[in-house]
């Protein structure tokens, strides 16, 4: 079996290394492209929790970019991480080899498609969500679906490949023809939800009726809704906006955002590439954006 090779061994890359059939994935040693990667194990061996109560014990190699031969790469790195990783492996790796970029937030993609154009570049749009509340335990914390789309004009013949190889991990991927749209819907969530719980250090469902939250949803939404209209295929009202953040926050309510969970570990988050994005076209659009750029003061002032 052809291998998948994932760049990226946290919590949404050893999802899918734990979902997909055993043996067809390998983790690429960070030290392909950080200098982190000295002490790194040759094997990453840890406990996948599933929705369903089920565990599925996981050992996944870790393999220098160089030893192996992809069929496909899947980039499940920090946003802010990627484009630097890239330009140290993606040399080794074959021209034809499909790329699919699993980043949060927007612009990173785009970026990446612009310096590499003549590669099959893809991204996906994921509601699945994973955490690690410690080492060697993963938890898939609620199914979700994936949407696969070409960014490249030579990404456009692989997607239909790509969702057919991801559909053996059992989760539900689909093929989409529109994914900066699938990106924004995404963006729109996280960038109501996810600052907030990390200013207010809590799971996404005690936002909700929080002060700080209810100052700003409306507001933030109107903002949202008025870089959409000037970015995306299917623009959504301020009012649908505001919706779809209440609901996934209520559905998810018992959920540790990525951002929170940044926070609590002294990382970096990726509030430039989700509020930071909006705030950034807002400025090119001559839109103003406050709110937005109120939570990506609070959450750098908390975190950097």
């Amino acid at each position: 079996m052809s291998q998948i090779a994932i760049l990226g061994a946290g919590s949404l890359g050893q999802l899918w290394a734990g979902y997909l059939p055993a043996g067809s994935a390998v983790f690429l040693s960070r030290a392909s492209f950080s200098p982190r990667g000295s002490d790194e194990p040759s094997t990453f061996q840890y406990q996948l929790k599933r929705p369903d109560g089920y565990e599925i014990g996981r050992r996944i190699p870790v393999l220098a970019v160089s030893a192996i031969c992809p069929s496909l790469l899947l980039v499940t790195t920090k946003a802010g991480d990627t484009l630097n990783a890239l330009r140290k492996v993606l040399p080794e790796i074959p021209e034809d080899v499909p790329v699919v970029l699993f980043q949060n937030g927007m612009g990173c993609q785009q970026t990446i498609a612009d310096l590499w154009p003549d590669r099959p570049i893809l991204a996906a749009a994921t509601t699945e969500g994973a955490n690690r509340p410690e080492t060697g335990i993963t938890i898939h914390a609620g199914r979700g679906e994936t949407w696969i789309g070409g960014l490249t004009t030579r990404a456009r013949d692989c997607v239909n490949p790509v969702v057919q190889r991801l559909s053996d991990s059992g989760l539900i991927i689909h093929a989409e023809t529109d994914i900066r749209q699938r990106l924004w819907d995404k963006l729109v969530v996280n960038a109501g939800i996810n600052a907030f719980t990390a200013i207010l250090d809590c799971p996404n469902g005690e936002i909700l009726n929080h002060p700080f939250f209810l100052e700003h949803i409306d507001p933030l939404s109107e903002e949202i809704g008025r870089v959409m209209a000037t970015e995306a295929s299917h623009p959504l009202s301020a009012a649908d906006i505001k919706a779809r953040i209440q609901a996934v926050a209520t559905s998810t309510a018992k959920n540790t955002s990525s951002m929170r969970g940044d926070r609590q570990r002294g990382r970096k988050t990726e509030i430039d590439v989700i509020n930071g994005y909006i705030a950034e076209r807002g400025q090119a659009k001559g839109i103003a954006t406050p709110v937005n750029q109120l939570l990506v003061r609070q959450v750098k002032e908390l975190t950097e």
